[in-house]
């Protein structure tokens, strides 16, 4: 069972995605938040395994409370992406995902699912809208990187569509273990640590 903690400054808004998360048989919503502040006050007593926020909200939004968590809790923001500069200052600090709001629930159950399990989810709506937003030197790369192999571009190509490594693995006919692998080389030839920078610095070089 994910443990999920879901903020949202909007009522309406927090309690649908509650209730929706409620159908999901493996997600327990552990609690909600009208803003960041609440949440990182309630972090210690709820223990989520990933954090569901919004990127704005009063006194303390999804990116504050981001940077206050790091890397010890996933944090999948929920965002209408009119704000390019925030979605890349999120990748920046390690956010597992970005997701609008008018998203599906099987697509932000598998997003939660995947940031639980330490992967990124980027749907391909705001791919392009980062690739549009992102300055022309993001990375300060040592030298250029190594050439991806005809299947690592592959891999690297569903890893942008927020495909997680089962996904990725049934949608190539290989072995979650060999995907798990390649993504491992794919983030090595990039010289990044995660799949949100490994996409950014693909963007950045025009290989997807």
């Amino acid at each position: 069972m994910i443990r999920v903690l879901v903020a949202d400054d909007q009522t309406l808004v927090r309690c649908g995605l509650v209730q929706l998360l409620g159908l999901v048989p493996d997600l327990e919503v552990v609690g909600e938040a009208s803003d960041g502040e609440e949440v990182l006050r309630r972090l210690p007593e709820l223990d989520p395994d990933v954090l569901l926020l919004d990127v704005r909200m009063p006194r303390a939004g999804g990116l504050d409370v981001l940077r206050e968590v790091g890397a010890r809790r996933p944090v999948v923001l929920l965002t209408t992406f009119d704000d390019d500069e925030a979605m890349l200052e999120a990748a920046r600090l390690g956010a597992k995902g970005f997701l609008l709001k008018d998203t599906d629930l099987d697509v932000l159950a598998d997003a939660i699912r995947t940031a639980a399990s330490g992967g990124t989810t980027i749907r391909p709506a705001l791919t392009r809208k980062v690739e549009e937003a992102l300055p022309k030197r993001v990375f300060r790369a040592a030298r250029d990187p190594d050439p991806l192999t005809p299947r690592e571009r592959d891999v690297l190509r569903l890893m942008a569509a927020g495909c997680s490594n089962r996904e990725i693995a049934n949608a190539l006919g290989t072995a979650e273990g060999t995907v798990k692998n390649q993504c491992s080389s794919v983030l090595a030839k990039l010289g990044v640590r995660d799949r949100t920078r490994a996409v950014l610095r693909a963007l950045e070089l025009g290989w997807i």
